[in-house]
């Protein structure tokens, strides 16, 4: 059923959480291996006032507590963005911030990221983009948080933690998006974190038919066309199209 919901959609929107990188060696955030029950968040306000819990984060970024820079795309991405390539209007959505989609050969302009992305960084003023192997080397040689050369301010990985404002513009595209599409496929996602989590309500309400591929069950269930809880790279590999 899955296959032939591809098929005959036009315009699908996928929609992914941790579970689709479970299988590329990034440990999901609430499943029963997740990092939220070894590793507290460093929230937003903690890391902006607090020089110590700025420091704690650099060194959680490069000790890679995610494995992020060693992982590569699984059979999850990779099918997706195959769908993607033959679907002109399709569109990505993503909680993720590993770059594992735009490394499977999604293009940055159908993908709308709504938790930033941890492969670089930038100044929280002025938004100069920094790369994270030139803040690494000055990091682990003077121990200091890193300000920006600019203007002075604070940088921070390019991601939304927890406490931090999530960013407007793409909040709003991907509202558009779960408006607009005629199939709205959630992907390793346990819809728990809102304002995020409506965007499959917002479809279904709007027309669209929903499925669900999560290890577990989630509390979007009862409202889906089609729940598949397996994992996911298996479910993808028997996609045809």
């Amino acid at each position: 059923m899955f296959n032939e919901l591809i098929s005959e959609s036009k315009v699908p929107v996928f929609f992914t959480g941790a579970g689709i990188s479970t299988n590329s060696g990034i440990p999901d955030f609430r499943g029963p291996k997740g990092i939220w029950k070894t590793s507290q968040p460093i929230y937003f306000q903690d890391f902006v006032n607090s020089e110590k819990k700025r420091k704690e984060s650099w060194e959680r970024k490069f000790s890679n507590e995610l494995n992020i820079n060693k992982a590569k795309p699984n059979l999850g991405h990779q099918k997706i963005a195959e769908v993607m390539k033959k679907k002109d209007l399709s569109h990505l959505i993503t909680q993720n911030v590993d770059n594992l989609h735009q490394d499977s050969g999604v293009d940055d302009d159908q993908i709308t990221e709504l938790h930033g992305n941890a492969t670089y960084a930038k100044c929280l003023d002025c938004q100069l983009r920094y790369d994270l192997a030139e803040l690494k080397e000055s990091f682990l040689r003077t121990k200091e948080p890193p300000q920006c050369g600019e203007c002075n301010g604070l940088i921070k990985t390019a991601t939304i933690s927890f406490g931090q404002p999530m960013p407007e513009e793409e909040m709003v595209i991907a509202q558009k998006k779960s408006i607009s599409c005629d199939l709205f496929i959630c992907v390793g996602t346990s819809l728990v974190v809102f304002p995020a989590a409506d965007l499959p309500v917002l479809a279904k309400e709007t027309g669209s038919k929903l499925v669900i591929i999560n290890n577990e069950p989630t509390q979007m269930d009862h409202i889906a066309d089609l729940v598949i809880n397996r994992d996911i790279s298996e479910v993808f590999s028997e996609i045809s199209l």
